[in-house]
């Protein structure tokens, strides 16, 4: 003892709060990506479900939409190049956020997913919901701060990552 004070820190009491800390640490993006993977196959299979949405104009269309924020955009180039093939730009950011979210989900190539998640919900946010004021109205931006711990952790537990890490380790350390 130093001071008067205990330096004894294996108590058992600390030993739980430290195996509970663990434990928070390693499930903490679990609801995240839950959230964000659910999230984007459910984006996803709407635009392609959407049997108005995937049109080149008329109300409801990708391609009216891209008309009406085009003028609104950070980047009028990005709407405009969308707006050469307005459908072929809605069935890839559709099929995009559908493999996002199952890579997402699944935990398979968690890392790549998130970049995706995050590359297209930045495109969003340059150009559908940029002109959100305040800013913060815009979900967009705050989908694309939700991609990033993902983008730098990847997936952790429960994915087939984490899965086929272990796999790999296992076979290596049966070589040996």
């Amino acid at each position: 003892m130093t001071h008067g004070m205990r330096t004894d820190t294996h108590t058992p009491y600390l030993e739980g709060d430290r195996s509970w800390r663990d434990s928070a640490t390693r499930y903490a993006l679990l609801p995240l990506r839950v959230f964000l993977g659910v999230t984007f196959i459910y984006a996803g299979l709407d635009k392609l479900t959407n049997g108005a949405f995937m049109k080149s104009s008329g109300s409801g269309s990708i391609g009216e939409m891209m008309r009406n924020i085009r003028d609104s955009s950070a980047i009028p180039a990005m709407v405009d190049m969308a707006l050469k093939n307005p459908v072929g730009f809605g069935y890839a950011i559709a099929l995009g956020e559908l493999a996002v979210g199952i890579g997402t989900l699944i935990g398979l190539f968690a890392r790549l997913a998130a970049l995706g998640g995050a590359l297209i919900s930045l495109s969003l946010w340059l150009t559908v919901s940029w002109q959100s004021d305040p800013y913060y109205y815009g979900n967009d931006l705050a989908y694309l701060m939700a991609w990033l711990p993902l983008v730098l952790a990847g997936a952790a537990t429960f994915s087939l990552d984490a899965a086929l890490r272990a796999r790999r380790r296992q076979r290596a350390g049966g070589y040996r």
